[in-house]
């Protein structure tokens, strides 16, 4: 830390170019920094060890150069030592006071069928929270009015790179935060449409919170919620993947074709409750629908006039954002952290949310499934660098003792003395939703298994048993015969089964951590299974 605290002081001059805290979302194009192999040992130190020197990468011709002037910045390092550390102690003071300030943080995702306006009424959320200047939403307007498509400038504050405007469809998961009066908020903007779904399922797999956006103009919540559409699917794998709080916000009310039109409004959610239902949510403890105009703003900071909608007398959607109660998280639990991205920034960078523990600057740490010991050596929180954080927070946490290319999305960041288990076979329960027309659910039957952040092509080794689920309630455990293994089963049907993978993942039980053991099953581009992980292999073994 001292390091850090002189690096800062020296280039207090040179402060790093904005561009080098730009959303790590852009860096994926970002120059990878290199070490020659004839640098300077001090160079390399100075590289690990400069976490807030500028991001500039030195070409390898003034290698030379860089290590007479890391001689000269050591040296007034060594007079500068006496100075800082009082500096530093107090530095650590603050930072220390920052994380316990008493905000709670919550990650909500939008979900919802494309073109129900999730980018919009997020970008709209922004701009009313003050993340968002006027000039920019300005220069917005303009650029959708040239494409000629006016009401999409708000989509634009989420939707980022080209391809996402010129379509007006959401392709990544878009991210930005922004604060109610006791919550700090990270957005996760999924994309509604059917090809883009395994990235919904990277958002919603980090989600605290989901908002279901349902479009009430006349014909587009229909398509979204008959067969084939995004909202039935969205709902289905927000269930599944932990999402346990739903806010179900009707957008566009304030459409030509809705005009706040009561009748429309109690239609569709006389259509979404059942449906909600049978999804496994509680409607009314964990459901609560709002009208809303994300376009134009209407319910969602303030409450709306009487003169707008008569009828509505409840909540605004950041009210209703900022009540939610959500299970807590064990911060003195063993660090469970999955890693959903990497980059390399004077040394290996990986992102993710804590699922359970605290990681400390200094905490000595296991990358899983390869066994990599790792040091944390620095650690970010949104765009501030912190000492700690805990569970539920999205962290970028630098590592030394691991190569960038060494890790990969889907490892598991965990702590030594509890570590996460690697294996490449498990035993699961699973509720068959839909499988494609010609498909029989079978012993041999292969899908992509998506768990965590983890993507990974499965087999289903064997059917172990079918549950009935109305049976399960009224048999007595003691005269349970033993059943026979079925063959096959159909749609909808329960079944635990082994599956096998072909290469190691880290997963847990459900019962011991439910973010780690839930997982969809999808094929050729739809989900045709939910699960959770029943069993694991003993520890340290990788099969049964």
């Amino acid at each position: 830390m001292e390091h850090d605290a002189h690096a800062e002081a020296l280039t207090h001059a040179v402060q790093p170019s904005e561009d080098a805290t730009v959303d790590d979302w852009a860096r994926d194009d970002a120059e990878p920094i290199s070490v020659e192999s004839g640098a300077a040992p001090a160079e390399v130190a100075a590289a690990d060890s400069g976490a807030d020197a500028p991001h500039t990468p030195a070409p390898s011709p003034s290698a030379a150069v860089a290590a007479e002037g890391v001689k000269e910045i050591q040296s007034s390092l060594q007079s500068l030592e006496l100075k800082t550390n009082v500096a530093t102690q107090e530095d650590a003071h603050v930072v220390e006071d920052d994380v316990d300030e008493t905000k709670r943080h919550l990650n909500v995702v939008f979900i919802g069928h494309v073109d129900a306006g999730k980018s919009t009424t997020g970008g709209q959320i922004l701009f009313l929270s003050g993340q968002v200047d006027d000039r920019t939403i300005q220069k917005y307007e303009k650029e959708a009015k040239d494409k000629s498509r006016e009401s999409w400038y708000m989509a634009y504050i989420m939707d980022t790179n080209e391809e996402e405007r010129v379509k007006g469809k959401t392709v990544e998961v878009g991210r930005a935060h922004f604060e109610t009066e006791h919550t700090r908020f990270t957005i996760l903007d999924a994309p509604g449409h059917k090809s883009y779904v395994p990235n919904m399922i990277s958002g919603a797999s980090q989600a605290d919170i989901g908002v279901l956006v349902i479009s009430a103009r006349k014909g587009e919540f229909e398509t979204g919620y008959e067969r084939g559409g995004q909202t039935r699917e969205h709902v289905l794998l927000a269930k599944t993947l932990g999402v346990a709080k739903l806010v179900v916000v009707i957008n566009k009310m304030d459409e030509p074709t809705v005009k706040w039109s009561k009748e429309r409004y109690d239609e569709i959610e006389a259509k979404m409750v059942p449906f909600l239902k049978s999804s496994g949510y509680n409607v009314k403890k964990d459901v609560q629908f709002l009208p809303i105009s994300g376009l134009v703003g209407t319910n969602m900071k303030t409450r709306m006039d009487k003169s707008i909608c008569s009828w509505w007398d409840g909540p605004c959607l950041f009210e209703v954002l900022d009540r939610i109660e959500v299970p807590l998280r064990d911060p003195k639990g063993p660090v469970r952290m999955p890693i959903i991205d990497k980059y390399k920034d004077m040394g290996t960078v990986v992102m993710g949310k804590i699922e359970s523990g605290t990681i400390r600057e200094g905490d000595s740490l296991l990358v899983m499934p390869n066994k990599s010991h790792v040091k944390v050596i620095g650690l970010n929180l949104d765009e501030s660098k912190v000492r700690r954080a805990g569970p539920a927070e999205n962290v970028r946490v630098k590592l030394s003792g691991v190569e960038e290319e060494d890790v990969m999305a889907g490892f598991v960041l965990s702590s030594v003395a509890n570590p996460v288990g690697a294996v490449s076979e498990f035993i699961a329960q699973l509720q068959i939703l839909e499988l494609l027309d010609n498909a029989i659910f079978t012993a041999g039957y292969k899908a992509v298994l998506h768990i965590h952040s983890v993507v990974e092509e499965c087999e289903i080794i064997e059917l172990i048993e079918e549950i009935d689920m109305k049976k399960k309630k009224e048999a007595d455990p003691k005269k349970k015969k033993p059943k026979r293994k079925p063959l096959f089963v159909k749609n909808g049907a329960i079944v635990v089964c082994c599956i096998q993978v072909n290469n190691l993942i880290c997963i847990e039980k459900f019962s011991d951590f439910p973010q780690l053991g839930r997982f969809t099953l999808r094929t050729e581009g739809k989900t045709v299974a939910v699960g959770k992980v029943v069993d694991v292999p003993p520890a340290g073994s990788p099969t049964f």
